[in-house]
């Protein structure tokens, strides 16, 4: 009988890239014509004055880094926010220019900017393509209207199916991010989503589980008893429905939230999974380069008052151990299909916490969520559905590793 890991290409460990090595790039847009519920990024609402001020000091950053660094080629950028697709158009223009001007990219290159349904003119199309942006990711979330007003997102079923439409003549690379669990979006018209997603002129699917981040107004919502979430139980049956049904429709599964059609996986998202260096430009970006994380002051007043000064924006630095280099790699490894080498998951692991470890991945394997080939532990489906939970159990005795 085939198994679940039978035709998955295990990931061999990965090796951070030298200082002259490829990088990805990740530029911050924190303008939003509205702010979700359930955002918890920065972003902004009504501070559209600022746009052009920021553009200028973004585009500041990124020459000051160019100057400073030796890198070498860019193999991935995505513009994220906010809403990147309210970047008025010659200031996108200007940002592609300075990308031309200041950094050797990948002949190869995926450049993706993230749009939400109702803030596109079609007419941009066009130009983000001139621009070098050659992949899209469109926040469609549900296609409940009733649903995402009252979440405070204003967009409409017709405005998704026209963006889709319109985008196909300019992409061959479109992402759809949708949210599993939302608040009123009833089990049938999931499932209906879901089902007729394959004739959307798409090939890539993000399907994230709703999260309730402390300090938004979603969590507000929830804690005051004016939004009641669906039952964790009925929502992870709902998922593992939605991993068999896109899998029919020529979707692979890669990591927990994310589907592509063969040659369609995020390489930029990939790349945060594999712990490879990125660097991120903007308020409250945050970087990678190996050995340490860090992170761009995270008010946008601040952010403008120290460039215009030319001072540094970083504002948090850490540099990581071993073991959180373990646990980090542990963790991203089990959210993808391709699991985690044997070797590496036992790396730095000895005496009775080997033994406890082995146990568990036991106990995991006779419940149905682990499965172990030749060289890898992966997750089931079911599994993928609790990834959290498991990692939690499995770094729980980390205390004990012997570094």
């Amino acid at each position: 009988m085939s198994t679940y890991t039978d035709h998955i290409t295990p990931a061999e460990p990965t090796q951070l890239s030298p200082e002259n090595g490829p990088w990805s790039m990740y530029l911050h847009w924190p303008f939003c014509p509205y702010r979700c519920h359930f955002c918890p990024f920065i972003a902004y609402a009504g501070r559209d004055p600022l746009m052009s001020r920021y553009h200028y000091a973004l585009m500041r950053e990124l020459e000051r880094y160019a100057r400073e660094q030796e890198r070498g080629q860019i193999e991935t950028i995505f513009i994220g926010g906010g809403t990147p697709s309210t970047w008025p158009d010659e200031l996108l223009l200007d940002m592609a220019g300075t990308l031309e001007g200041l950094f050797k990219k990948s002949p190869k290159l995926e450049m993706s900017i993230e749009v939400n349904p109702g803030t596109v003119r079609l007419e941009q199309l066009p130009l983000w393509r001139s621009a070098g942006i050659n992949r899209m990711s469109i926040g469609v979330q549900s296609l409940n209207e009733g649903v995402l007003q009252q979440l405070n997102r204003h967009q409409s079923t017709q405005q998704v199916v026209d963006l889709l439409e319109a985008a196909r003549h300019h992409f061959d690379n479109i992402s759809v991010d949708l949210i599993i669990g939302l608040p009123g979006v009833t089990d049938d018209q999931w499932r209906s989503l879901i089902s007729g997603i394959g004739q959307w002129p798409i090939q890539h699917v993000s399907v994230y589980f709703l999260t309730v981040h402390e300090g938004t107004a979603l969590a507000y919502r929830v804690q005051s008893k004016d939004i009641f979430l669906p039952a964790d139980d009925a929502v992870v049956d709902l998922y593992l429905w939605t991993v068999a049904t896109l899998a029919e429709q020529g979707f692979e599964q890669y990591e927990i939230s994310n589907f592509a059609r063969p040659g369609f996986r995020s390489r930029h998202n990939s790349a945060y999974w594999k712990r490879t260096p990125y660097r991120g430009f903007g308020v409250g970006a945050w970087s990678f380069d190996g050995s340490y994380r860090f992170a761009n002051v995270r008010t946008i007043e601040e952010y403008l008052q120290r460039m215009e000064r030319d001072q540094d924006v970083i504002e948090t630095r850490e540099q990581l151990s071993s073991e959180q280099i373990w646990l980090e790699t542990v963790m991203l490894a089990l959210r993808q299909r391709a699991g985690i080498a044997h070797t590496v998951l036992f790396k730095w692991v000895y005496g009775e916490r080997m033994t406890q470890l082995a146990s568990l991945l036991e106990q995991l394997m006779a419940a149905g969520h682990v499965n172990k080939n030749v060289d890898h532990y992966q997750l089931t489906p079911s599994g993928l559905a609790m990834a959290n939970e498991i990692v939690i159990r499995l770094v729980e005795g980390s205390k004990e590793i012997s570094l």
